[in-house]
């Protein structure tokens, strides 16, 4: 089970602790590498032991990080008074911002389950970032005349900025953050026409 978030009641240097892990993790995953606990805990400054009390394991502590990437995501969205398409635009440049800006630390280990089904059985590093994105998907499905497929939606726009591919479009296509997300919510326009179009066709 992933950690999401710290306990009410942790005592200031406690949930300090537990920033500076996450954080610790972040930088270091960030530089390509490929750290343990005990590199992270040293990078914290705390006990491998104390990271452990925190957290499970590596990739939980990863988990936690890109949940509070994607809080950060569904922040943003927030604030923006965009709806539909222009709002997913936004969004979606915000997001290649972030992997941009928090490197490989957003390439997070890979799972034996698929996205949707992490994402309906609520992996929160999912679930946030579905929140931040669903109201643009919604509404752009509306402006576009196609029926909203749910998480399908969010399926379709997780293979096309998945932060793999934003680093293969940028750094071997040498395309830039600004162009990257562009080309891909045109793309992202195109499937789902593609994807809804079909889907109301098999109804028939």
């Amino acid at each position: 089970m992933v950690t999401t978030g710290a306990a009410p009641g942790l005592r200031s240097d406690t949930l300090r602790n537990r920033k500076h892990i996450i954080r610790s993790a972040g930088k270091l995953f960030a530089e390509g590498r490929l750290a343990t606990m005990a590199d992270i805990a040293r990078a914290a400054e705390v006990s491998t032991a104390t990271a452990y009390r925190h957290f499970a394991s590596v990739d939980e502590v990863l988990a936690r990080f890109r949940f509070d990437v994607g809080s950060e995501l569904l922040e943003y969205s927030h604030q923006q008074q965009a709806t539909g398409l222009e709002l997913l635009r936004l969004v979606s440049s915000k997001w290649v911002d972030l992997v941009v800006t928090h490197g490989r630390a957003m390439v997070h280990t890979r799972s034996g389950e698929g996205y949707l089904a992490r994402l309906r059985t609520g992996a929160t590093h999912l679930t946030v970032q579905a929140d931040a994105l669903s109201p643009a998907l919604r509404d752009t499905c509306i402006e576009l005349g196609v029926e909203d497929p749910g998480d399908e939606a969010m399926f379709l726009w997780n293979v096309l900025f998945d932060p793999r591919e934003i680093f293969d479009l940028i750094e071997t296509l040498g395309l830039s953050p600004e162009d990257t997300a562009r080309r891909l919510v045109a793309t992202l326009v195109a499937a789902l026409k593609g994807w809804c179009g079909l889907n109301a066709g098999s109804r028939q």
